[in-house]
């Protein structure tokens, strides 16, 4: 992707704060992924840059627009939950790609770039990659998804989890760790939303999130920046809980 025009930031950062003014930025909600956009943008940057990705201006665009379709799903829905409302990363895409609101930030993006910026936003918050994507294809998405997941650990970090998670504080305090859920930590891996079923789920869940870091500046990024080891640092007044959670903060970074 050499040889590619600037990406016009300022333009870009321009559209985005006009267009998100029209979701109250007052709101908390729309507050916290206004903020979320601009670090993941930032995150995209710097990560890009260590992992050898040839358009730094691209990794850059992707993290400022890959969050685009969180302010239709809180004004549809008020909901930051994707199993509640609609797949944010697809609503994100189809607003972008598919109803033309690309050309509000950038109208003359090339198609390369595009189809990169498409598929890198689509699929930010899948499980998995699909199939048969190129290695450039995914390099950008990996990058996206580093970023977002270094970003959502300091979310949850200074948002309450009664918030991010729709509970009460007494169903974090008191509930368990699901079977499932704690072999995902012993297989270092990411959990399915299908498999969480408690409260505390949730919080391991997000945990076991720097076990999909692809890229060892990512991994030094999370830690350095201390909110994995602020999550581990969970009270629980469940004694089974404590003791996991006493287990996880002992195996995290080995």
């Amino acid at each position: 992707m050499n040889g590619k025009k600037p990406v016009p930031r300022r333009e870009v950062e321009a559209a985005f704060k006009q267009y998100v003014s029209a979701y109250n930025p007052e709101d908390p909600k729309i507050a916290l992924k206004i903020g979320h956009s601009y670090r993941v943008a930032a995150l995209c940057e710097r990560i890009g840059r260590s992992a050898g990705a040839a358009d730094t201006d691209l990794t850059w665009l992707i993290g400022m627009l890959h969050d685009i379709g969180r302010f239709e799903q809180i004004r549809r829905y008020n909901t930051f939950s994707d199993a509640q409302s609609v797949d944010h990363a697809m609503l994100g895409a189809d607003l972008l790609f598919h109803e033309g609101l690309l050309e509000r930030f950038i109208p003359d993006l090339e198609p390369e770039r595009r189809g990169v910026l498409e598929i890198a936003i689509r699929n930010h918050s899948a499980y998995r990659l699909p199939d048969g994507l190129s290695d450039d294809e995914i390099t950008y998405c990996s990058i996206l998804r580093d970023a977002d997941k270094i970003d959502i650990f300091r979310v949850n970090c200074e948002t309450p989890l009664e918030d991010i998670y729709n509970v009460t504080t007494e169903d974090l305090k008191t509930s368990g760790v699901s079977e499932e859920v704690r072999r995902c930590f012993l297989n270092r891996t990411a959990v399915l939303r299908s498999l969480k079923k408690t409260a505390v789920d949730y919080v391991v869940g997000h945990l076991c999130l720097v076990f999909e870091l692809v890229y060892p500046i990512s991994r030094e990024i999370a830690r350095e920046q201390g909110y994995v080891d602020r999550l581990l640092s969970f009270q629980s007044d469940n004694p089974e809980t404590a003791a996991w959670f006493e287990f996880m903060r002992s195996g995290m970074w080995r």
